[in-house]
């Protein structure tokens, strides 16, 4: 079995299209066909269901395309990792992020990517969506995690995941122990925030959500986005809060408890901006890994949609 053939397959089996394949690839169609097939007859196995209409996955191909993804990444950070240590200079990643913004796959990305590139220093530094927003811009930082929309134009925007708001509530609070709450239900006096400039699109949120529930609380501002500072009046009674799910990740406090929200609760699309002309190989390697661990899983060939086959 060659990467070649694992490269081909999983193109095959994200676009479901032999053709959109190869241009992907920027290959003959015919040799998609071929390197397919070949695989095929290595494995002893039918990957894909074709007619002449439509092509799928089959339950063998289902199985086989979380390894394959994972194995052309590892070969990938491998060859990344040579290249790194045949400079014989360190490396350096930065990485700029709002608080509110950071979701527990990012330290486990660069984990990953520490241990793979032995000679790579990577810092991380919490900001303002909009001075992390022009740290990228001027080259200050490698790459900038933040929530969408934010002004993004000239830079590469690499997909991380969406969050939902969740509430948190002090301990003694009589809807701490729900599993699930509506914001109606708790119609709170005080609301723990975050300047606006910490999160616009967390603050939005927020002022969206008690909208539409009726709402309409004091807010007790919390200076320089502090999210340890919010938990903690949270705990000390000065209010409750509404926070992104990564939050619950990455931060504990006894005297707290969160917990989701019924009814509409909006998403918060989270992502990775970067220059769109970096050369810069550890970014490259971290995008590469953010946009592996994002990727939703393609369901089994009778949840597939069926489009038009080579």
């Amino acid at each position: 079995m060659e990467l070649r053939h694992l490269r081909y397959f999983v193109a095959v089996a994200e676009e479901l299209h032999f053709r959109r394949a190869a241009e992907r690839l920027h290959v003959a169609q015919p040799a998609v066909s071929e390197q397919v097939r070949k695989l095929e007859d290595e494995l002893g196995v039918r990957l894909f269901n074709r007619t002449q209409r439509s092509v799928s996955l089959s339950d063998a191909g289902a199985a086989l395309l979380g390894e394959a993804r994972a194995v052309l990444h590892q070969a990938e950070t491998a060859r990344l990792a040579a290249r790194n240590a045949h400079n014989g200079v360190s490396s350096r990643l930065r990485i700029g992020y709002m608080p509110t913004a950071l979701p527990a796959t990012i330290p486990r990305t660069l984990q990953r990517l520490a241990a793979a590139m032995s000679r790579l220093e990577i810092s991380l530094e919490p900001g303002l969506g909009i001075r992390l927003i022009e740290a990228v811009r001027t080259a200050q930082l490698d790459a900038a995690v933040v929530s969408l929309p934010v002004p993004r134009a000239g830079l590469r925007t690499t997909a991380v995941g969406d969050q939902r708001l969740v509430a948190a509530l002090p301990v003694g609070h009589d809807q701490a122990v729900k599993p699930r709450i509506c914001l109606e239900q708790l119609a709170p006096g005080r609301l723990v925030v975050l300047p606006r400039e910490a999160n616009r699109p967390v603050y939005d949120a927020v002022i969206a959500i008690c909208g539409g529930a009726g709402l309409s609380p004091e807010f007790v501002e919390m200076p320089d986005g502090d999210v340890e500072g919010a938990i903690l009046a949270v705990a000390s009674g000065a209010g409750m809060a509404l926070l992104p799910g990564s939050v619950t990740e990455r931060y504990a406090a006894p005297g707290v408890r969160f917990v989701p929200l019924d009814g509409e609760v909006p998403a918060i699309a989270t992502a990775a901006l970067t220059r769109r002309d970096t050369a810069h190989i550890p970014t490259a390697a971290f995008l590469r890994a953010v946009s592996q661990a994002a990727r939703p899983r393609i369901r089994v060939a009778s949840e597939t949609s069926l489009i038009t086959a080579a």
